[in-house]
């Protein structure tokens, strides 16, 4: 298998800057990068940015569990 194949799939979108990264966490079905991460951790609930990323926070859904 080619490396080229294999960054492909580790690669996701990030649900906050809509970019393709291959570092970060996962959170339900959503990805989140690291610099987004990092970025949110350090916003102050008085920055403008703060309702930026939860509007964007908002897309993660929370998957449904079937019994």
């Amino acid at each position: 298998m080619e490396i080229s194949t294999l960054k492909k799939n580790t690669e996701k979108t990030c649900i906050v800057c809509d970019q393709v990264k291959d570092d970060g966490i996962h959170l339900y079905t959503s990805f989140i990068c690291k610099q987004c991460e990092l970025a949110m951790i350090g916003t102050e609930t008085d920055d403008p940015r703060y309702k930026y990323y939860l509007k964007r926070l908002k897309k993660v859904n929370t998957p449904e569990i079937y019994s």
